[in-house]
């Protein structure tokens, strides 16, 4: 019963994963890239790793599995936002489309500055 169910947590986690790199080639723009990057990818890797700690049964890896997610759930987030704030600073990013523009401010600021 446990193979059966760590079989589907693993297909799970595989199919969040693809999703996630789909979306990184499907969507046009940068914010919903960076969604696609983050969201999936990260569910994805939280469930392969239960899995892996429910296949193995082990409290060696288990602790060894949770800095590992705990450190995906902090960078993901983080690069994101660096990521987006490097679009929104180029210009490469379709400012049209942001239903509120919380940077315009700090943008007119730095530019009259510089």
């Amino acid at each position: 019963m446990t193979d059966v169910i760590v079989l589907v947590l693993i297909l799970i986690g595989a199919l969040l994963c693809l999703t996630a790199s789909i979306g990184l080639l499907r969507f046009r723009d940068v914010p919903t890239r960076l969604h696609a990057a983050t969201k999936p990818q990260v569910l994805g890797l939280i469930i392969v790793c239960a899995a892996i700690a429910l296949a193995l049964g082990s409290w060696q890896v288990t602790t060894f599995l949770v800095p590992v997610i705990l450190i995906q759930l902090a960078t993901a987030p983080l690069s994101a936002h660096m990521v987006g704030r490097q679009a929104y600073r180029n210009g490469t990013l379709d400012e049209d489309s942001l239903l509120v523009d919380e940077l315009a401010r700090d943008k007119r600021e730095t530019d009259a500055a510089g």
